[in-house]
């Protein structure tokens, strides 16, 4: 009798099993993972299996075919966006049970990212915090620097909070601070098409600004979309406010504070990612800003340009930690009196993603 129980025991855990994990890889080198498929971003595939509790990360082209029974939001690299489950047909193809409309039959390496919907609000949301510390005996110098960013991806739009933070301190010296922070929102267009609304903060010590406000409305294109990169491009249309930080003369201790500029702008940008190379992440920006109207206080032909460069290095000692440098650069042909032309941070420090 007892062995009647256990071997009903045994069966009901198999069911059990079979029943919540139903998603199936079969990869290249001949094994097979059977688990919860979470999905795939920047040619890396992410299942937890049935056996483990930690996640499974697999490069997608070491897979070979596989199985998917949840709903998922399905990214091709033409910028389809296509809500539904998925299934390997012939050799390296995929065939996608489309649930708003016609199923499609793509090859494996035209889809580019693979997001689970089937989830609640965490499950779409994604957070990046690093910090870097630096400190020098010579005048007490110290110097901090934070980066925190936040991500919600929905079925046609995203959403993007930003902050990043420098604080430089030394002896006799007065304290340099820069922060940059904004909040961003795509709507995505049929093809690879999508609309862009942005709200810019910039304070700058070196270039004197209290505060920079920009206002950005803008249209972007994938250029190209791949497992390995991607490539957007912007233009649009951008209103920017500058308020300035008070300025001491050393000499003869007066202060003066330049006038608040207003001006319509266009501009243009691009933007790089590179992941297909290993854990390191390269991701290059610039954007470029002609001044199209403006009031008396701007001179005539002012451009400014925003570069900005980061390497990242993912799962650094610990999964999920990583190691991050990046240079950013701002550049102005019309600065006020007591800005300078051209001001550029380099900073490094260690972070976790979710």
């Amino acid at each position: 009798m007892s062995k009647y129980y256990t071997f009903i025991f045994l069966l009901l855990a198999i069911h059990s099993v079979s029943w919540s994990q139903n998603d199936t890889l079969y990869l290249n080198n001949g094994d097979m993972i059977v688990g919860d498929l979470k999905g795939m971003d920047k040619g890396v595939l992410t299942i937890e299996p049935s056996y483990s509790d930690s996640d499974f990360k697999i490069t997608w082209e070491d897979i070979k075919k596989m199985t998917a029974t949840q709903r998922y939001l399905i990214t091709l690299s033409d910028g389809q966006r296509i809500n539904g489950t998925f299934n390997s047909a012939d050799d390296g193809k995929i065939f996608i049970d489309n649930e708003e409309g016609e199923d499609v039959t793509v090859d494996q390496i035209e889809i580019v990212n693979i997001k689970s919907i089937d989830s609640g609000f965490l499950s779409r949301l994604s957070a990046n915090i690093d910090f870097g510390l630096s400190l020098t005996k010579a005048n007490n110098q110290k110097q901090l620097n934070g980066n925190l960013r936040l991500g919600y991806l929905e079925d046609r739009w995203s959403a993007e909070l930003y902050y990043n933070t420098l604080i430089t301190t030394q002896d006799n010296v007065s304290d340099i601070q820069r922060n940059d922070a904004g909040i961003g929102y795509r709507y995505f267009l049929p093809g690879d098409w999508n609309l862009g609304i942005d709200l810019n903060f910039l304070s700058n010590t070196e270039q004197s600004l209290d505060l920079r406000s920009t206002g950005k409305l803008g249209v972007g294109n994938f250029v190209k979309r791949t497992n390995s990169l991607y490539w957007n491009v912007t233009a649009g249309v951008a209103f920017t406010g500058e308020k300035y930080a008070p300025v001491t003369d050393p000499d003869d201790g007066t202060t003066t504070t330049a006038p608040s500029r207003q001006s319509l702008e266009g501009f243009v940008g691009t933007e790089l990612n590179l992941y297909d190379i290993g854990d390191l992440n390269l991701l290059t920006t610039l954007v470029v800003y002609p001044t199209l109207i403006s009031d008396k206080s701007v001179e005539s032909g002012r451009v400014r340009t925003d570069f900005r460069f980061d390497a990242k290095y993912d799962d650094i000692f610990i999964k999920d930690f990583y190691v991050r440098a990046g240079f950013t650069l701002n550049y102005d042909n019309r600065p006020v009196e007591a800005g300078r032309e051209v001001d550029y941070i380099f900073t490094t420090g260690l972070g976790w993603k979710w």
